[in-house]
């Protein structure tokens, strides 16, 4: 059976199972335990009261199932049994210590931002002039209502997906602010328009195609080139697309690290009302507390 104490000492494994090493798990369990703490007196619950032993015996224990959750993504009578609860305490856990997880990073400043204006202040206090704009999909199952099928078919992936827009500080490779979650049809500069992104004036923001003809008022976008039809792209515009690029690809980095967490790679299961929408955020959170960490190290 699963838990914190048989896996902690097993470094590649350790994590593998949660996406962080043993010490990033002690600095984050400090932030974890106090979120927890004051869920539990606001949901006034109350274990000493007695009843069955608990599943999760320790807040070390709930901290490495919500991380396994979201690393490895199991089904829930998988991940039921490997903990040795059943499916049903098992999803409890999930949602229950998602929750926890959110309030974790929100308090600890790891989650991104969710509303322009804020973005936009949070910038100004950092003082960022070089950020970057994508937006990535995931999969979903398919829908069962005809209309939810047509709405969230992504011609470009062949297959069903919803999309974020992310905006990533080029220097320090954090997340600073993740959309709303959209059905996988919509483009991405459409999201832009709809959600009012806002960032610092004088600033520059770095994009692909998909945003050609976004604008933010006293903002540098910046965008490759795209080939004319029919004709071709000079060498002075192939050299400045490839200058673009090589900034470009840390939002695709950052990317990448967001998906380490399995959750957001396979295709999604769970259908709970906006769940969606906060795996996303706490992936993206937990990218941010790595970086942070980890950029701290070097």
């Amino acid at each position: 059976m699963f838990n914190y104490d048989n896996v902690k000492n097993k470094k590649s494994t350790f994590i593998s199972m949660t996406s962080l090493t043993e010490e990033e798990f002690e600095i984050f369990y400090m932030y974890f335990k106090k979120a927890l703490d004051d869920h539990n007196r606001e949901k006034n619950y109350n274990f000493s009261k007695g009843g069955r032993k608990p599943k999760l015996k320790t807040d070390k224990d709930k901290l490495f199932f919500i991380l396994y959750y979201m690393k490895n993504y199991p089904l829930q009578e998988t991940i039921g049994y490997s903990f040795g609860m059943s499916q049903s305490q098992a999803n409890y856990w999930i949602h229950e210590l998602s929750a926890v997880l959110k309030r974790t990073l929100s308090d600890s400043n790891y989650s991104p931002e969710r509303m322009p204006r804020e973005l936009i202040q949070q910038l100004e206090k950092e003082n960022l002039p070089n950020l970057s704009i994508d937006g990535t999909e995931r999969r979903i199952n398919r829908p069962k209502n005809k209309e939810e099928q047509k709405k969230k078919y992504s011609g470009k992936k062949k297959t069903h997906t919803v999309k974020n827009n992310i905006i990533v500080g080029n220097n320090d490779r954090q997340v600073k602010y993740l959309g709303e979650t959209h059905e996988g049809k919509k483009h991405d500069k459409k999201i832009c328009d709809e959600e009012k992104i806002m960032c610092p004036e004088g600033s520059n923001l770095y994009a692909d195609t998909a945003f050609i003809g976004f604008k933010i008022n006293g903002v540098n976008i910046v965008i490759p080139k795209k080939k004319p039809r029919g004709k071709k792209l000079t060498e002075e515009d192939k050299e400045n697309n490839k200058s673009i690029s090589s900034v470009r690809v840390i939002v695709e980095n950052v990317i990448s690290g967001i998906k380490r967490c399995r959750i957001l790679k396979d295709t999604f299961r769970n259908t709970k009302l906006y769940f969606d929408d906060l795996v996303m955020l706490l992936a993206c959170g937990l990218h941010n507390f790595r970086s942070h960490q980890r950029h701290q190290s070097y």
